[in-house]
């Protein structure tokens, strides 16, 4: 099918010269805007959702006040910015749903004077948001995984499927540090360390951009740092945890990513609405950092400025803070984008060139997607091929599933499994498939609501992966996720105390908005495990029999005293359509597990929950009865084999404006092959501000065979010891600090006193975020350099 261009023959040629493919898209963009009237450029600024639920019973809470019912026709009269999930809002057929959508752009096509089709989004943060395409991992997933690499490999695969289908722009990766357990959205986040959420955010961005996908960061900036981890609280926040903890990863996946696109927060930070925050969507975001791309806005977030903030009177002052603010889309659907603003313009209320500065960067990056072409298709070649679930996709998932596994506990050698040995498998998540995947995946974020419709994806659960590989396992669940119903936790116990050992499966169903225990609205009071699970895990320990705790879930759980009897604790964070396999392959040794934790897990249930990035008077101290000391610390995991860590050395000076080096050498003392994760941790003791008592700066997954050694060696910038000092500007202080090389932010292995000498030095946006990785190995294997991710997930 190709496009139909119409051409109006009354424009002066002048009026044409957009079509020049020669010219820049910033050059297209400004030779269309002039020839367009006020209604054309408003309606590229708009997204239109057809299909999606008007009954409050879809994507969000407030969505029937906002999601219209205007006619097709009259919804693209005048063109169309952007379709929103033609894919993602109901199970659709691969092929049937990308000639639909050529046909959608056909009619938008034909009714645009110029010719301009929509832009195209869709959801990808766990894989192509749509029926029957790949579910992989969830972010938390990711950060467990330490693999850069592994994470932009998955992102291109993901962006080729989507490009291939007629979508243009993906509304992933979130790039939001999570800084309170009990957000609901914990579960899409990467983790609690902003060096760890950016190297893996860029990744992300890197492989989605370089598959033809405009990547979108979520959610610019706040969102995850709600008062009482509730979602859209307000956030009360300092400039400094802003400026060091929140805004890195933005920086770094559009420094070292490439992201075009950005998406607004639905947070407040010290009462404004980011929405309407013109200091940072225009100030920072492109007067400082340079950026050119596209904001648009998160689902309903211009009304929101009237419905839920109280900052706009109405539609069309919500629709003048959002463009004043730099918002240039509003998403999903026509709302305060609409024929009232048009009027508003018309009288003088709003200002015209507002329309233009937005209009202006959705033209140019049209441009740059190549939908102002003379010769653009709105069906892709090779359309009646697409697969979206293929089997280099589903082993992609595997390998990030295998990978992002963390063994936290393991006592008496519990794991893995011996051999014929009698395994009792009890809890509500090991028989449900839909407990492998985040709030994002198409099965449950849409699926769910089409019960009719069968799930897409093969997702084998545990017990049936376990099953396979371990003869005359016995299974009981013992409870659901949620309730206060235990009966069945008696007989749950009968079977874990006629076996040899006991694997106890609990965690968190997600969904949205109370439909689950983890995701988007579904925001826990404390961190106990849900409904009574943890009375079947305490059932199942009293029988005496060794237990293996297995948690699934979207968020870190508190089993500190609590559970300390079990002799196993697995943690894997929604580990995707293939979890099931790799954990099964994990508790029987198939597969040696790698992760590490992405988040601390707690010690306690209740309290305000703290991360590791805590300055001395948040850890452990005497003046304060509370211990907020996790039980298991951010960058924890084991493995089925042994390391030593020895040999530490380097620089004893740092020049601010210069690089030091530090190695140490690893060596795999067991008896099979396995993989380190070599973690670099700053500590500065005397700052003119408080500081974490240690921060990530460096890391590096690092596979070894029984008896091989690597030489570990970080060149580390100084700017990756900035802060923000007491005058407000980002610095490198001179002084003396540690590069301390760690197993976890809790396991320090050795320390190497540096002193950073020289003048104190401020530094911007440009500098430099990365610490350069390079593996030496005793035995001759590729040797791999490159800087920030390279080897096995170097960063």
């Amino acid at each position: 099918m190709t496009s139909q261009v119409p051409v109006d023959t009354e424009l002066a040629p002048e009026a044409t010269r957009w079509r020049d493919a020669k010219l820049s898209p910033a050059e297209r963009a400004g030779a269309l805007l002039p020839h367009m009237t006020l209604e054309e450029k408003i309606a590229q600024l708009v997204g239109v959702w057809v299909g999606a639920d008007a009954d409050g019973g879809g994507v969000a809470p407030h969505q029937a006040d906002m999601t219209g019912d205007a006619p097709w026709s009259e919804m693209i009269r005048h063109g169309l910015g952007q379709l929103t999930r033609p894919f993602g809002t109901a199970p659709v057929d691969p092929v049937l749903g990308a000639r639909s959508l050529a046909v959608s752009q056909a009619e938008i096509v034909a009714n645009s004077r110029f010719g301009i089709p929509a832009q195209v989004h869709e959801e990808c943060l766990t894989g192509f948001a749509t029926w029957r395409a790949t579910a992989y991992p969830t972010p938390l997933s990711w950060g467990a995984a330490f693999d850069p690499d592994l994470v932009e490999e998955m992102a291109g695969h993901i962006g080729r499927s989507m490009r291939a289908a007629g979508v243009h722009q993906g509304l992933a990766p979130v790039v939001d540090v999570t800084r309170d357990y009990r957000w609901g959205r914990t579960e899409e986040t990467i983790g609690e360390d902003p060096y760890l959420v950016g190297t893996i955010g860029a990744a992300y961005v890197r492989g989605l951009e370089k598959a033809g996908v405009v990547a979108t960061l979520k959610h610019f900036a706040g969102y995850s740092a709600s008062r009482g981890g509730r979602n859209h609280g307000p956030v009360q926040m300092g400039r400094r945890e802003l400026a060091d903890v929140v805004l890195p990863p933005f920086e770094m996946a559009l420094r070292l990513g490439g992201a075009r696109s950005v998406m607004n927060s639905y947070a407040e930070i010290d009462g404004l609405p980011v929405a309407a925050d013109e200091t940072l969507l225009t100030g920072l975001l492109r007067d400082e950092w340079g950026f050119t791309g596209t904001v648009v806005s998160d689902y309903f977030a211009v009304r929101f400025l009237q419905t839920l903030h109280a900052v706009a009177a109405d539609a069309v002052h919500a629709a003048t803070l959002a463009l004043r603010a730099g918002i240039d889309v509003e998403l999903p659907t026509v709302d305060a984008f609409g024929p009232a603003l048009v009027e508003a313009v018309r009288a003088g209320v709003v200002d015209e060139a507002l329309i233009d500065r937005a209009a202006y960067r959705v033209l140019t990056q049209k441009a740059e997607l190549g939908l102002l072409d003379e010769g653009w298709r709105p069906l892709p070649e090779g359309a009646d091929d697409l697969s979206f679930d293929d089997e280099t996709g589903r082993d992609i998932a595997l390998r990030l599933a295998r990978q992002s596994i963390v063994l936290v506990r393991n006592e008496g050698g519990v794991l893995p499994l011996a051999p014929g040995a009698r395994v009792a498998l009890v809890g509500p998540v090991a028989d449900d498939p839909l407990a492998m995947l985040g709030c994002y995946a198409f099965p449950t974020h849409v699926g769910v609501k089409h019960p009719d419709h069968e799930v897409g994806v093969e997702i084998p659960t545990l017990r049936e992966a376990l099953g396979r590989l371990v003869p005359g396992l016995v299974y009981e669940p013992g409870c659901e996720i949620t309730g206060d119903d235990t009966s069945g936790i008696a007989v749950a116990a009968a079977a874990a105390a006629e076996s040899d050992v006991c694997v106890v499966a609990v965690g968190d169903r997600a969904g949205l908005f109370g439909r689950g225990t983890s995701g988007e609205g579904c925001d826990a009071a404390d961190l106990r495990l849900p409904g009574v699970q943890a009375d079947l895990v305490h059932a199942v320990l009293t029988t005496g029999k060794p237990v293996v705790l297995v948690l699934l879930t979207g968020r870190p759980y508190a089993i500190g005293e609590e559970f300390d009897a079990a002799a196993g604790i697995v943690q894997a964070f929604f580990p995707g359509q293939r979890g099931g396999q790799a954990l099964a392959e994990v508790l029987t040794g198939a597969v040696s597990p790698s992760g590490r934790l992405p988040v601390s897990i707690p010690r306690d249930s209740g309290g305000l929950p703290t991360t590791y990035l805590a300055p001395p008077l948040g850890r452990r101290n005497q003046v304060s009865s509370v211990d907020p000391t996790p039980a298991f610390a951010f960058g924890h995991g084991l493995s089925y084999t042994a390391f030593e860590w020895c040999d530490a050395a380097g620089d004893t000076e740092w020049p601010v404006d210069g690089d030091a080096t530090v190695q140490v050498t690893v060596r795999n003392t067991g008896s099979r092959a396995g993989t380190e994760v070599v973690q670099l941790y700053l500590h500065d003791a005397v700052a003119q501000i408080t500081r974490p008592v240690v921060r990530l700066v460096g890391y590096t997954r690092v596979p070894l065979e029984p008896g091989e050694t690597a030489r570990v060696t970080f060149t580390v910038p100084a700017d990756v010891a900035a802060f923000t000092g007491v005058h407000g500007r980002r610095v490198v202080e001179p002084g003396d600090v540690e590069l301390r090389f760690g197993r976890s932010a809790g396991d320090t292995v050795a320390e190497l006193s540096l002193r950073l000498a020289g003048a104190e030095r401020e530094v911007g946006h440009e500098r430099r975020f990365l610490a350069q990785v390079r593996v030496d190995r005793a035995v001759p294997v590729k040797q791999a350099v490159r800087e920030g991710h390279g080897g096995e997930g170097t960063a």
